[in-house]
């Protein structure tokens, strides 16, 4: 059955995680730019523009995905969107250690947590709705890129 899609709500839903992404960015105290440059870089690591572009992309995705989630029918989507909130929490910590803590170290643990529980999260939107959990593939795919810079910049920095 196909239900109507509630502007509002998705609306909610997606500004709350561009919200998660900014608070992070605050927290961390901003300038990003200037300590990036400072580092020595794995290779591949790409430009520090690219970073707030993909994930502004990325937080609108998963706030799509959770919105679907949160208008299904199914008994699992309160845990679905619970574990959506405990990953989105785990992503807003990372720029703080990284960025604020300049703690590579914590960086590099705080990234291992978010890649279980955006696998964790996908598992469970696919049981719910296929479609939500395929969205978050870039997420799970940015994660894994984002794990391997942050222990390249652990080892070459640290």
């Amino acid at each position: 059955m196909n239900k109507k899609i509630n502007i509002p709500d998705l609306l909610i839903f997606i500004l709350s995680a561009e919200l998660a992404g900014a608070l992070s960015g605050i927290v961390a105290g901003g300038n990003f730019g200037a300590f990036y440059d400072t580092l020595v870089k794995p290779p591949l690591a790409p430009p520090g523009w690219l970073f707030p572009v993909v994930w502004g992309i990325l937080y609108a995705v998963m706030g799509i995905s959770a919105y679907i989630i949160s208008t299904s029918d199914d008994i699992g989507k309160s845990s679905a969107l619970t574990l959506y909130v405990v990953q989105l929490f785990a992503n807003v910590l990372w720029s703080p250690v990284f960025f604020g803590l300049k703690s590579f170290g914590g960086a590099v643990a705080v990234i291992a947590v978010m890649l279980v529980l955006v696998i964790c999260m996908i598992v469970l939107f696919g049981r719910i709705n296929r479609c939500a959990a395929i969205m978050n593939i870039p997420y799970l795919i940015w994660t894994m890129f984002a794990a391997y810079l942050t222990v390249g910049f652990c080892l070459l920095n640290g």
